[in-house]
Parts: C-alpha cells; structure tokens; sequence
C-alpha cells in the first residue's frame, strides 16, 4: 500500500469519524443518562435486582464493561495473530463493526424493565467498538511514515469528534425540542386530561419528558446505522496484501505463533517494554473517566440529560483543538515529554473531581479533559508507532499488545472503582485509585527514551 497516500489517509480517518459516535452517544453520555434514569423508575432508586444479586445500578453496569474488555483481552491477541498471518485485518475489523453496529441498533428495545437486556446489548456493543480499533490501529504504520504518524493520528481523532458531535447535537436536539419529532400537543392533551390539577407548564413538561424515552432509544439506533454506513467508505479504500489464498483453520495455530513470537521480540526492545507500562498506568486512568463522566455527573451531582450532554459537547469540541495542540509540544519537545505533561493535568483532573459540587464547575474541569483527552489518546498511538521497529510486518499483533494493555487497564480500573463505589457506597470515593493510576504512569513515563520525534 503506497504510504501518505492523501486518499488512503481520509478513508483511514474516516473510520475514526464512523464509531466515534458509539464512544460518545452511548459510551458517555445518552445511554448512561438513560440506563440511570430507566432503573430508577423500574426499581424505584438505584439499587436494582440482577441475576439474583441486589447492586447499585452503575456498579452492575461498571461490571459489565469490566467484563466486555476483559473477553477482549482474551480474543483479540489471538485474532491479531491470525491477521497477520492471513493478511485479514479488514475481515475481523468488519466483523467487529457488524457485532458492534447491530448491538447499538439492540439497544433501541432497552427500556429499563429489561435490564438484563440492555447491558448485554451494552457489551456486544463495548466488545465490537474495542475488537475493531485493534485492526484500525494496526494500518497506520502502513499507510503513513513515522514522521507523519503525529499528524495522522491526530487527523483520525479529529474526524472522530467532529463526527460524533454532529450526531450528538442531532439525538440533543430530539431531547430537548420533542415537539419537531413528535406530537407534544396530543401528549399535552392526554396528560391534562388524566392529571386536571396541573397547571398548563406542569402538564407540558411532562408531555416533553413523556418522549425523552423514545428519543434516547432512537439516538442508539442513529449510532448503530451511522458506524455501520460510514466505516464502509474505509473499508473500501483500505487495501491489504492478502498472505493466503484462503482462510484455514490452521492460521489459528499459526496465528498463536506468531503472536507468542511478538512476546519474545518484545523482550529484546526494551524501550517499548518501557512504555507499555507506562502506558498501562496512564491509560488505565484516562479510559476509566472517559467510560464514567457521565455517570459520575448523573449520580453524584444528579445533573440533568441536557446538561451532562451539553458538558461532553465541551470535551469533544475543546479536544479537537487539543489533539492538534499537543501535536505541535510534541514536534518542539518530543512525544514523551508531551504525554508527561497531559499526565501531570489529568492528576489535576483527578483533585478536581474530588471538589467538584456543581454543574458550572462540572463543565470547567470537563473544559480540561477535553484539551488533555484529545492529546493523550492521539499522541499514545503515534508514539507507539514510531517504536516498532522500521519494516516490520506484524503490525496487527504489535498493536493488539497496546490495545490488550488498555483493555487489560479497563479491566482493573473499572473493576476497581466499581468495587470502591460498592464497599465505599460513593463514586466519589471511587476517583482516589484512578488518581494513583495516573500518579504510577508518570513515575514509568519518565524512564522512557524516544529519540525519533
């Protein structure tokens, strides 16, 4: 494949601007609203029966993404491995993106009776957006040169959170205008009718909240159809060099090889192994809020759907401009000293929601992730980049190691502040172990040398 091909690069960035929209609709801000909001009204708070236990309802859904990267670890090294081999990176990234894309469009028949349900649509959907990043993230040493990684990388994140805002203005816009989509005034009629005390303000507001259901639901099919429908612009430009006539059974051997042949080279490049555990810290912190801002402002503030939505516009907008910012500290004082520096902000971050006790002050430190968010995510991949060996072809396998030590870091910090919201009975609580995940990955970072900026 003919590297920084301007056409190739678009259509790589693309996919960015085609799931992003799983990460930010249901993965931060509707779908949380709503799991919170649908649970309480079905169990009349936020203790809910499920499988016989009786949890806080954001502790079983916690769990559940625990669980959804925890069958990614298992999964995806294996299917790197195969992919290398074979030459089929863009099959498994599409079966993912099918798995993915069905479970958001699932997510419509949620509507809290069923709880059971919406958290396995839930994992599907977790399983298939983190099962076909590995793939995504495998192509970029093969369609760019190392000096060009920083600049892609930040492009495809770019693309991502100006795809995924557009949606989310359009879903924002069904929650808080319902009556361009539905008839309010037949809702306002049935309610006046049924409660004749209220007065007319009183009785509108409850026809408008009478649709909020609905219209969340409609947002997860939205995202189902748009990460279906824009990944195949990508599908159909990104070319791979196919290894094998055909898919055999003995590729899964060959595939387990290749990837136990990964380990061992690993061991002999020690400034990877360097930043792998960095990285694992860090990112364990990083992913950890990113999965539970929302729900954090839902509960502990008992913010609003419009105002936790409004809050996550500000981090998608501000990190647009802090992708491209921390690009540029990078090019002046290198990749590692700008990961150091988002590391030290996001401690911040971290005290920050210790004090935090209102919206307007929820929105400022939401205002800081968003510069560092954007940074941290698009400079880890193209720092990872440049420190696989030049002209290697196990680019699939290499990359699964990151994306395992991520979702291995999802695994333990999601796991661990569910645990600490369980025995603490406050998510506030819960922010003290994320802090010392940050605090251990810059202590790593430091070790790290890269001298190719």
């Amino acid at each position: 494949m003919e590297k920084n091909n301007k056409k190739t690069i678009n259509a790589w960035a693309m996919y960015d601007w085609a799931n992003s929209v799983y990460n930010l609709v249901i993965g931060s801000t509707i779908f949380p609203a709503f799991y919170i909001a649908s649970t309480r009204a079905k169990f009349n708070g936020d203790m809910i029966d499920i499988l016989g236990m009786h949890i806080s309802n954001t502790v079983a859904q916690t769990y559940t993404y625990s669980l959804s990267y925890l069958i990614l670890c298992i999964t995806t090294p294996l299917l790197s491995g195969i992919a290398d081999y074979s030459g089929r990176k863009k099959l498994f990234m599409h079966g993912f993106v099918l798995l993915g894309s069905l479970a958001c469009v699932g997510l419509f028949f949620f509507t809290g009776d069923n709880v059971v349900y919406g958290l396995f649509m839930m994992l599907l959907a977790s399983v298939g957006w983190g099962g076909s990043l590995v793939f995504y993230n495998s192509f970029l040493p093969e369609i760019a040169t190392p000096d060009q990684y920083d600049r892609v990388s930040a492009k495809g994140f770019t693309m991502g959170y100006i795809g995924s805002v557009l949606l989310l203005l359009f879903n924002l816009s069904m929650v808080l205008f319902p009556q361009i989509y539905f008839d309010v005034d037949g809702e306002l009629r049935k309610v006046i009718a049924a409660q004749p005390h209220l007065t007319h303000d009183a009785a509108l507001q409850i026809a408008k909240d009478n649709f909020g259901g609905i219209a969340s639901r409609i947002a997860f099919l939205t995202v189902g159809v748009w990460w279906f429908g824009f990944s195949q612009y990508s599908f159909y430009y990104l070319k791979e060099e196919k290894k094998e006539s055909a898919f055999k059974f003995s590729h899964l051997k060959k595939g387990v090889h290749k990837l136990l042949d990964v380990i061992k080279r690993l061991q002999h490049l020690p400034e990877i192994k360097k930043y792998l555990s960095a990285y694992f810290f860090y990112n364990t912190g990083v992913q950890t809020v990113m999965v539970l801002a929302a729900s954090f402002g839902a509960k502990v503030l008992n913010l609003p759907t419009a105002t936790l939505i409004g809050t996550i516009l500000i981090i998608q907008i501000v990190a647009i401009g802090g992708a491209y910012i921390f690009a540029l500290i990078s090019n002046k004082k290198g990749n590692i000293n700008a990961i150091i520096y988002m590391v030290i902000i996001w401690i911040g971050v971290c005290i920050g929601a210790l004090l935090v006790n209102s919206a307007t002050t929820f929105m400022m430190l939401a205002a800081v992730v968003g510069i560092v968010m954007g940074g941290i995510q698009s400079l880890s991949r193209a720092t990872y980049g440049k420190l696989i060996p030049a002209n290697d072809t196990d680019l699939a396998s290499f990359f699964s190691f990151l994306d395992v030590l991520e979702k291995l870091g999802l695994v333990l910090g999601t796991a661990i502040f569910a645990f600490t919201e369980n025995l603490t009975g406050s998510m506030r609580m819960s922010v003290y172990p994320v802090m010392v995940f940050f605090i251990i990955g810059l202590i790593l970072l430091r070790r790290v040398k890269l001298t190719q900026n």
